[in-house]
């Protein structure tokens, strides 16, 4: 028997069909950790850019502290500026941000959204453009005026935003949409959130971690796990971590997923101490972490999570 070309594309076209889902199941699984060592990465591989539309794309560099993962910003470009989720810790890195930005279109960078007002997102605003609005929530818009009016002379300068998102804020930038969302209180006292509807891409900022012990410094252990419930159910295919690996969507949904899980351990645990009477001393030598024993970081936060747990049973927390 004799097949034509098109006999053989008749044939070949299930194979076709079939061959992505076949390299998909053989490919290596992520491993799942936040430590760039883990990885193979040193530092002589960062800061890098990641595509993920024709319009939106991750930036990330090393967390300013030297704690061996990542801190991540979205860029979002429009035809009628560029927006950035999030900035870096110091002004060489940020000023880093900006240059690739440039490298990427001619437009300025219009706004600048403080979804967290900590050190390592927002050291280094002063090197954003002149052209920028900085956006928060009005607690961060405090607390950055708080740290503003303690400033050295001489030190870096902090940006305190003058335009402020106390529930929800629609942006619309030619033909692209923005949403900034405050979804409760979780890492710190005013989490905002950046949603891209049409892309359906989510920035979630310090609200999410990918695979990285929840850090509770200045967080609302509570109330994060009520706003982890309201962004996951957001309609997104790609959620992105303020911190931690941006993996593949389905990995990083898993790994919301995984921390949401992790924030209700942690809480429940210290819980399950404080009432039965210990201090956090005596708590953390007993404390069970259970699968998250192992996750980036767990060393240096897990006490500090004991300690503000217990501060929010006893309503220390404002």
């Amino acid at each position: 028997m004799v097949f034509s070309f098109r006999d053989w594309r008749v044939l070949a076209l299930p194979l076709l069909l079939v061959l992505p889902v076949l390299l998909w199941a053989q490919s290596a699984p992520v491993l799942r950790t936040g430590a760039i060592a883990d990885r193979g990465l040193t530092p002589a591989d960062f800061p890098q850019l990641r595509k993920l539309t024709d319009n939106v794309y991750v930036f990330s560099d090393l967390h300013s502290a030297g704690f061996g993962y990542m801190t991540n910003d979205m860029i979002v470009i429009t035809t009628n500026g560029v927006l950035v989720a999030d900035g870096q810790g110091t002004p060489a890195v940020t000023q880093k941000l900006v240059d690739q930005i440039a490298t990427l279109t001619p437009q300025p960078i219009r706004y600048v959204v403080v979804c967290s007002e900590h050190g390592d997102h927002t050291g280094g605003n002063v090197a954003f453009p002149a052209t920028a609005t900085f956006i928060s929530s009005p607690a961060a818009q405090a607390n950055l005026q708080r740290q503003a009016a303690a400033d050295r002379p001489g030190g870096p300068k902090t940006i305190v935003p003058t335009e402020t998102v106390s529930d929800r804020r629609m942006l619309s930038m030619g033909s692209t949409e923005v949403q900034i969302l405050y979804n409760g209180r979780a890492h710190t006292g005013g989490d905002l959130e950046v949603y891209l509807p049409k892309e359906r891409i989510a920035f979630l900022s310090e609200v999410y971690s990918n695979h990285i012990f929840p850090s509770m410094r200045t967080a609302n252990p509570l109330e994060w796990i009520a706003t982890l419930k309201k962004v996951s159910a957001l309609d997104a295919s790609i959620f992105l971590p303020g911190h931690g690996f941006v993996d593949d969507p389905p990995v990083l949904r898993e790994e919301l997923a995984a921390f949401q899980q992790a924030v209700t351990y942690v809480v429940a645990e210290a819980k399950r101490l404080h009432d039965m009477g210990l201090s956090v001393d005596a708590a953390l030598k007993q404390a069970n972490w259970g699968p998250y024993e192992s996750w980036t970081s767990k060393e240096r936060n897990a006490p500090i999570a004991m300690q503000r747990v217990y501060d929010d049973l006893d309503g220390k927390i404002k």
